[in-house]
């Protein structure tokens, strides 16, 4: 029996197998598109590295869980993808769409991990990390090579160790006489300034192609909301005399013909915005000026309200497919 029970899926297992195969399907749709309407080689090249690991992560994530057998979701197929639709996004954009599916991989498998008991699993998120990072690190070298890699802002610290000795270096919730920002509040507005850029970008581009009227106006809610979050960021930087760098030549074209199933353009949404809250909950906990870390919480419930009406539309078409659950034992009993 005890053997029986080491070998079974733990619920925290199957969420991530489960997700993965879901996340890793609409990715093969998307990066299939993508590499229908590239035209530079080294862009190519990462394109077709980063389908290979979506296909590999996919079947390995069936397998475990047919291994275990569980019900394999539905997800993402050839019917939600058109690759011959006219080219949406720049080549540019590509690459930093893949930067950030990199680094999403990397977050999301490196905290699977330490909650994974079964080697299988353990073995399959270990592989997904790595090759996570090889992404990353493939693509970090075409954007520099391009010369499009964003950096974040250049700063003159102090060689010196000190130790906070006032309540003031907290600041205020109003942006009045706060001390400058200091290198940990640095990176996370810059992170949040790229992903919020790329996400404006992908879900603009959406916004021209999706079908439906209300998904078309969602996606257009969304572009707004990164907009503006963008700007607040942004301000923080400007107002502490640093440059705030964007990604740049990410350009949308001018298609109105949807290369994404409608069902795929709301999922896809979905994860951006879920990525976004992820970011902003772990930037607030690291902010020490109070003034940032309550623009992290005002930005997170604007975001979450997004998230819920998206779902609430997914679920209006019955979009949403259900992760797998505890059975209504209740409910059995009853019947």
């Amino acid at each position: 029996m005890q053997g029986d029970l080491n070998s079974r899926l733990t619920s925290s297992e199957i969420s991530v197998i489960w997700s993965s195969c879901q996340n890793n399907s609409l990715s093969i749709c998307v990066l299939q598109y993508f590499l229908a309407n590239v035209d530079d080689d080294d862009v190519k090249y990462v394109l077709e590295f980063a389908l290979d690991i979506s296909q590999n992560n996919l079947n390995i994530s069936k397998s475990i869980l047919e291994k275990d057998h569980r019900q394999i979701p539905v997800a993402f197929t050839n019917e939600d993808v058109n690759p011959t639709a006219p080219r949406l996004y720049s080549d540019a954009f590509y690459l930093y769409y893949l930067k950030n599916m990199a680094k999403v991989g990397l977050s999301v498998y490196g905290v699977a991990l330490a909650t994974a008991a079964q080697s299988d699993v353990r073995n399959f998120l270990s592989q997904a990390i790595q090759t996570s990072t090889d992404l990353y690190n493939k693509v970090t070298d075409v954007l520099l090579s391009k010369g499009l890699f964003v950096k974040p802002p250049y700063v003159s610290a102090s060689n010196e160790i000190d130790f906070i000795d006032k309540k003031s270096y907290l600041g205020g919730v109003l942006n009045i006489n706060n001390r400058p920002l200091n290198v940990i509040e640095i990176t996370h507005i810059q992170i949040n300034i790229e992903t919020n850029t790329v996400g404006e970008i992908l879900i603009a581009g959406l916004s021209q192609v999706a079908k439906s009227k209300k998904v078309r106006e969602y996606c257009l809610r969304g572009s707004e909301i990164a907009k503006k979050h963008i700007q607040v960021f942004a301000s923080l930087l400007t107002n502490n005399s640093l440059p705030a760098p964007m990604p740049w030549d990410l350009e949308v074209t001018e298609s109105t013909i949807s290369p994404f199933s409608d069902k795929l353009i709301m999922f896809h949404a979905s994860l951006l915005i879920q990525s976004s809250i992820s970011n902003y909950s772990t930037a607030s906990a690291a902010s020490l000026r109070n003034d940032i870390s309550t623009s992290y919480v005002r930005l997170t419930a604007e975001s979450a309200q997004y998230a819920k009406d998206g779902l609430n539309l997914m679920i209006k078409h019955e979009w949403m497919e259900q992760p797998p659950q505890v059975p209504n034992h209740k409910g059995l009993a009853r019947g």
